[in-house]
């Protein structure tokens, strides 16, 4: 029987009743991936973020598709599948609406989720189903001895395009934002500190949430991202978002993203423009246009947006759903399943 029971948002304040850590988290799995790979770091940062939310490990479940990232539930000490390909958002979708109760995370890559994935993700972030998608971005196919992805860029040389790929990739935040996720940020593999604070927002929120993660791929795309994540140059080719904040960056904090019109430019201050010039971040506007604005900026026309681009509050599809099963059953009854399966027409077969 399906339990209708819609549980209590989670919250920094009722977390800190269970304590665990973060070897509570890894399971007594080898943990395999090409050495220097980003994925250890989101393991880790993963392991790390569980426990801030006080929830029993059995409360937990990991849910992955195809791809290097798929191996994750294998090394959490929780529930987890290990599903087939794009289909993990469906099999989320399934598990949250019999089981509300349950902590549910999608672990995916760009392959897994934006090819054969995509319509699976779409629906899951447009339902609003309550679930966390972690989407490893590392531009390539990396399980299949890399081949382009749909988020590699134009004129991407691999195994499957040796003279280019001709095709237009695709923003995953701008997908999310699309769908109607009423959560969506990005993080850094490397940068842990800011991939913790991300992971334990998107835990926390209750709703549709999707992280994209710019992960890199030390053997079939190596560096696809260090022109603007290394430390050296993170400052001036990165835009840390902060809520209710002008959008500044720099190391001197000397230059930021000013409006004109419905168009972002980036500016220096100073010679008459101060910080009440630039744009002001809104993470909780209810439109999603600049958040969509955001997702579209990118090096090197544009220092790159990490953090929340959106976190808002709906209804939740297993919140909905509980809500219309408890009306028709006030309106109707409670049922009777033998009933239902004797009436109407029905034979004997001789």
């Amino acid at each position: 029987m399906t339990d209708t029971t819609t549980p209590a948002p989670i919250s920094p304040e009722n977390a800190a009743v269970l304590q665990l850590t973060r070897k509570d988290f890894a399971s007594d799995q080898e943990v395999r991936w090409c050495p220097g790979c980003g994925d250890y770091s989101i393991l880790a940062q993963t392991q790390k973020t569980m426990p801030e939310f006080g929830i029993p490990k059995e409360n937990i479940v990991f849910i992955s598709g195809i791809g290097c990232s798929g191996r994750l539930p294998y090394y959490m000490n929780t529930y987890g599948f290990h599903s087939i390909h794009g289909r993990a958002p469906t099999l989320a979708t399934g598990l949250k609406a019999a089981r509300p109760e349950l902590m549910v995370w999608v672990v995916t890559g760009d392959g897994d989720a934006l090819s054969i994935g995509g319509n699976h993700i779409l629906h899951a972030m447009r339902k609003n189903v309550d679930v966390k998608v972690l989407m490893h971005n590392n531009r390539i196919y990396g399980l299949t001895k890399g081949q382009a992805s749909p988020t590699s860029e134009i004129g991407k040389i691999t195994k499957s395009t040796p003279a280019g790929t001709i095709d237009q990739p695709v923003s995953p935040l701008s997908i999310a934002l699309a769908a109607e996720a009423t959560f969506v940020a990005r993080s850094v593999d490397t940068h842990t500190e800011h991939l913790q604070n991300t992971f334990e927002r998107a835990g926390f929120h209750r709703g549709s949430a999707f992280v994209e993660i710019l992960q890199n791929c030390n053997i079939f795309n190596d560096g696809a991202y260090r022109k603007f994540t290394e430390r050296d140059v993170r400052e001036d080719r990165m835009l840390v978002l902060e809520h209710g904040r002008p959008m500044v960056f720099g190391k001197d904090r000397d230059r930021g993203i000013r409006l004109r019109g419905l168009h972002p430019e980036v500016v220096e201050l100073g010679d008459g423009i101060t910080e009440g010039d630039l744009a002001i971040h809104d993470e909780k506007a209810e439109d999603p246009y600049l958040a969509y604005m955001l997702s579209r900026m990118w090096w090197p026309d544009f220092p790159v947006p990490v953090g929340v681009l959106r976190d808002i509050e709906r209804p939740t599809h297993d919140q909905l759903m509980a809500d219309q099963i408890a009306s028709e059953i006030a309106r109707r009854g409670e049922g009777d399943l033998e009933r239902l399966l004797n009436s109407g027409e029905t034979w004997v077969v001789t």
